[in-house]
């Protein structure tokens, strides 16, 4: 079947993001926040027109299912005659089976929904933007992307805990998140450096969630981020790795309840733990307080703790590629991840790094072994991508 517009969604609990695409070409992009509560939409056009931005009534407000029913509003009034011949969606956890994007079906959903305490706070919620945008939009095609399938290369070495070999067969693995960037930069590669493409590559996703991934050959050796979205680098409000006996401790000798645990580790952690200023980078990063820079000191040596340990696995590294709001608007983390990585054919031209990404750019010195480059990614366009392959090739 011939697709030509796609709807892009990302549903939170209480938000949902979205992008129209006629083509490979974004031509809208907007937001819903506040669900449940008091509701804002708002959306413009690629060119920034306003399409619409105001408040939504509690009663368009209460739900995923009449928030999308504003959505499609929105769409009437930047295209009268507007139709959507597919929608995309972003899951976060695929579990163990969803090595590839799925047309959605009862037996998927259910699937889905059987490992959605794996991502508690992303999967259930992901679902209910499936549901809105079926009642939505009847009878067309939906497709689900999942963060996790790009991962699902790694090898057992690469994957497994050492628990007792019952717990990994049961799904209890590194699963890893952020592969539609992954995804998107490993293809982008091809256009705007393909001497590299195919090479030993890591990729820096730093956002206010953030990990990294070592890619050889457009696939996944191995990643930071483990069984949840909390492993592996230091984050805006997340902890990052954790010695799991603090945890026990935590529990056993300060009495803390689950819920307590995760609040700590999910929401007061990461940079706002450390810093006890923000959890934005932006914000500490001009501030002259010395527990700002401790914090951001403390967040380039994560990365660069976990660069060595992913080339150690690649066996080897070509390029080093920086994307995320974080990785492509900081030139001060940039720079200080790259300090000091000499030895791995490492050198940075500061000049060249002194500047947002807009673009692809290339912000190593000419005499640095290993290419270093910061690219814009964009996780939208690649759900498009696949939500079109899926569905045309129904």
């Amino acid at each position: 079947m011939s697709i030509e517009t796609i709807l892009v969604l990302n549903a939170g609990s209480s938000s949902i993001k979205f992008q129209l695409f006629k083509g490979e070409a974004s031509v809208l992009s907007g937001q819903i926040d506040g669900l449940g509560a008091k509701a804002w939409i708002k959306a413009k056009t690629a060119e920034g027109d306003k399409i619409v931005d105001r408040a939504m009534t509690d009663d368009e407000a209460k739900n995923h299912n009449s928030a999308l029913g504003v959505l499609l509003e929105a769409l009437k009034a930047f295209d009268p005659n507007l139709e959507v011949d597919a929608i995309g969606h972003r899951v976060v956890h695929g579990g163990p089976n969803m090595s590839e994007p799925q047309l959605v079906t009862p037996e998927v959903l259910a699937e889905v929904e059987a490992i959605s305490s794996m991502a508690p706070l992303h999967n259930p919620h992901n679902l209910a933007g499936v549901a809105g945008a079926g009642a939505a939009f009847e009878g067309k095609p939906q497709v689900l992307c999942f963060d996790t399938a790009f991962h699902r290369s790694q090898n057992f070495n690469n994957e497994a805990y050492a628990l007792p070999l019952s717990y990994y067969k049961n799904g209890y693995r590194r699963y890893g998140m952020h592969g539609q960037s992954y995804l998107y930069i490993s293809r982008e590669l091809h256009n705007v450096a393909p001497e590299i493409a195919d090479k030993k590559v890591v990729v820096a996703h730093l956002g206010n969630g953030a990990s990294m991934t070592a890619i050889e050959n457009g696939k996944c050796i191995t990643t930071t981020m483990g069984f949840t979205a909390l492993d592996g680098l230091a984050m805006g409000t997340r902890c990052g790795t954790i010695d799991p006996g603090i945890l026990l401790y935590m529990m056993q000798e300060k009495d803390m309840s689950v819920d307590e645990v995760a609040h700590v580790l999910y929401k007061e952690s990461g940079m706002l733990g450390l810093s006890e200023i923000s959890q934005d980078m932006r914000e500490l990063e001009n501030s002259n307080d010395p527990k700002a820079k401790q914090a951001l000191e403390y967040y380039d040596n994560r990365i660069k703790r976990e660069l060595g340990g992913l080339v150690a696995c690649m066996g080897g590294i070509d390029a080093l590629i920086f994307t995320g709001g974080i990785g492509e608007n900081s030139a001060k983390t940039r720079a200080g991840v790259c300090k000091g990585l000499e030895f791995l054919g490492i050198e940075l031209d500061e000049a060249a790094n002194d500047r947002r990404a807009s673009e692809a750019i290339t912000i190593s010195a000419s005499s640095s072994k290993v290419k270093v480059m910061a690219i814009p990614t964009n996780e939208e366009a690649m759900i498009a991508a696949q939500t079109r392959e899926i569905c045309e090739a129904l």
